[in-house]
């Protein structure tokens, strides 16, 4: 598979997409997004993996089934990814999940090679700490829903971006591509979605030529000990595989605000999120203390 995964792409049904750490070319990560037609549901059985359900768009029931034992969740869920921060389920290692939506959404599945079994959980949206990171034109929000010491896991580390137009995040850029002191080797996926502009003059209707399609922008780079190469264009749907390298920035464009999901696993004994800047870029962080953050942010009215 390539670095970048286009929408339609990484489609397996039932999924819309499908990341496995087999057709990444790696070990530990993976994606799937399901999209549900109001009353239908999907069971999703991951060997030897851990798995979160969260809400892209849409409510639903998730039933997690260890070895016959089940558990059942109601996934309030949200309108969309702008709206402020999903709950969230936790399936251990060895569960069945059954996700059900009685109106239909579109749910994100993001899974890690596992080695423990933990139990079953679930996370309130309330509970989801919401931090503004950066400031100035590198403002952003990252909902912090599945990272340590939020969210219990063995071996997953999950968060959203979301990133005004204009803005730049994953900056200054930095990697996770060792286990050192000070850094934890991850895998990371980067799965997008643009807001759309607002529809071409002359244009009325419901149809979809009735909104411009949104645009964002990811770089990935090498080091000596790591090649990478990646300036890519992102819209709606489309996946950016990190294997390692250094990652950033991601640029929102002018009028179109950008939403990034990452998910990262790795082999490491500890489950950290320990990041290393690249040393030309990182006294970008020194300018922030002087620059308020954007006053878009943030988005969905949860501080």
């Amino acid at each position: 598979m390539s670095h970048v995964v286009r929408k339609g792409e990484g489609a397996v049904a039932p999924f819309v997409l499908d990341v496995t750490p087999k057709s990444a070319g790696w070990d530990h990560t993976g994606l799937k997004v399901l999209e549900l037609a109001p009353g239908a549901s999907q069971t999703v059985a991951e060997d030897g993996h851990e798995l979160l359900v969260l809400a892209l768009s849409g409510s639903a029931t998730v039933v997690v089934d260890v070895d016959g034992t089940q558990t059942s969740f109601d996934l309030a869920g949200r309108p969309d990814v702008w709206s402020g921060p999903s709950d969230v389920v936790y399936a251990p290692l060895g569960s069945a999940v059954t996700v059900t939506s009685a109106a239909g959404g579109r749910f994100a599945i993001p899974t890690a090679a596992a080695t423990a079994r933990l139990e079953p959980a679930y996370l309130p949206a309330a509970d989801v700490p919401v931090e503004m990171r950066g400031a100035g034109q590198a403002s952003r929000q990252v909902n912090n829903f599945g990272v340590p010491g939020v969210l219990e896991a063995d071996r997953i580390i999950a968060c959203e971006v979301l990133t005004p137009g204009g803005n730049w995040s994953s900056y200054p850029p930095h990697k996770h591509d060792e286990e050192r002191e000070g850094e934890t080797r991850l895998e990371e996926i980067y799965y997008y979605e643009v807001a759309s502009g607002p529809a071409p003059a002359g244009v009325r209707g419901d149809g979809p030529q009735t909104e411009r399609p949104g645009v964002g922008y990811q770089r990935v780079y090498g080091h000596e000990k790591a090649e990478i190469d990646v300036l890519a264009e992102v819209r709606d749907g489309d996946v950016v595989l990190i294997p390692h390298g250094w990652h950033g920035p991601s640029m929102a464009a002018p009028g179109y605000d950008l939403y990034y999901l990452n998910v990262m696993a790795g082999p490491g004994d500890e489950r950290a999120w320990l990041i290393c800047d690249d040393p030309a870029h990182t006294w970008v962080r020194d300018t922030w203390a002087d620059q308020p953050v954007d006053p878009r942010l943030p988005f969905g009215g949860h501080a």
